[in-house]
């Protein structure tokens, strides 16, 4: 064979190169019918939302007056409404930071305990985080309302038959500190069964030698936990913190039933009820939605704290 001649594996490999350099549109195919859903039920209302932040949009303009371009005014309107907007968010933050707190602290002592515990009893606490975590929010908001009924709930029964004092007619949802109380019960309560199975899930990928290992090398229980399964898990704990922090900023449900039931509605607005009643209630759907705009920006940037953390983790 001359020099000038090409062996079969050459060529083949040739052409395997060639195949490789070639663009598939195939994955691509795929997934435009997923794109082009998103793009419709998603893309679109952002758009619509981006529109009319910059509009004096009223209930006029839902009979077919034709809206008014109003450039930033409605962002200068909200961002300068301190006693509204900035009140509301900051109390926002603040729950947020107490629910996420308290969710992941919950949610790590019942993962551990699930290690620890036998079967039957693993059994028993997986039952009965599903059963919390399957229960709709509307609903079960609804039924901690009659719980802390004013007239008939559970807690001014038992209070009246503890205490001997008469505790029918106590409002617990007037005050705006026992209502975030009740509030965060409810919503922990809801959120705990998806963070501890998730860390359940983590923690027990951490290699059992390790951990006897260390026990051998005098490592007290809360040394392993820290030095050994926290590092395993942390970032599962980083998502679930994001996650949390999102949901729990954009809270509605909750917020507007117990509302309902009795709050204060001016000194317990969190930012998705605020949006909804500036849009909905009173009609003013231009600042709504430069309230959202704002929002959504907000939530970007929560949530570019993970992006760019998992995307240093897969370059490493």
């Amino acid at each position: 064979m001359s020099l000038l001649e090409e062996s079969p594996a050459t060529t083949s490999s040739r052409q395997l190169i060639r195949q490789k350099r070639r663009p598939s549109y195939l994955p691509w195919l795929l997934l435009s019918a997923t794109m082009i859903l998103l793009g419709v039920m998603t893309g679109y209302p952002v758009l619509r939302l981006l529109v009319m932040s910059f509009q004096e949009y009223e209930r006029a303009q839902l009979m077919g007056v034709p809206a008014e371009w109003v450039g930033f005014d409605n962002y200068a309107a909200v961002l300068t409404d301190v006693e509204g907007f900035w009140t509301v968010l900051g109390r926002s933050f603040v729950l947020m930071v107490v629910l996420v707190v308290t969710t992941m602290v919950l949610g790590m002592l019942v993962a551990l305990l699930m290690i620890r515990v036998g079967k039957g009893l693993r059994l028993l606490v997986s039952v009965g985080l599903l059963l919390a975590w399957a229960m709709p929010q509307l609903a079960a908001t609804t039924v901690w309302g009659w719980v802390f009924d004013t007239q008939y709930g559970v807690v001014n029964n038992l209070l009246t038959a503890i205490t001997g004092d008469r505790w029918f007619g106590h409002s617990w949802l007037i005050n705006p500190w026992s209502f975030f109380l009740i509030l965060t019960f409810i919503v922990v309560w809801g959120a705990v069964p998806f963070v501890a199975f998730t860390l359940y899930a983590g923690l027990t990928q951490v290699p059992g030698e390790v951990m006897e290992a260390a026990q051998l090398d005098g490592a007290s229980a809360f040394q392993r936990f820290r030095l050994i399964q926290v590092p395993y898990v942390r970032s599962i704990i980083t998502v679930l913190v994001v996650l949390s922090m999102i949901w729990d900023l954009k809270l509605f449900t909750q917020v507007f039933v117990l509302q309902d039931i009795g709050g204060d509605r001016d000194l317990t607005n969190t930012i998705g009820v605020y949006i909804y009643q500036t849009g909905m209630a009173q009609g003013h759907y231009g600042l709504a939605s430069a309230v959202g705009v704002i929002f959504v920006i907000v939530m970007l940037a929560i949530s570019f704290t993970y992006v760019r953390r998992t995307l240093r983790e897969e370059e490493l």
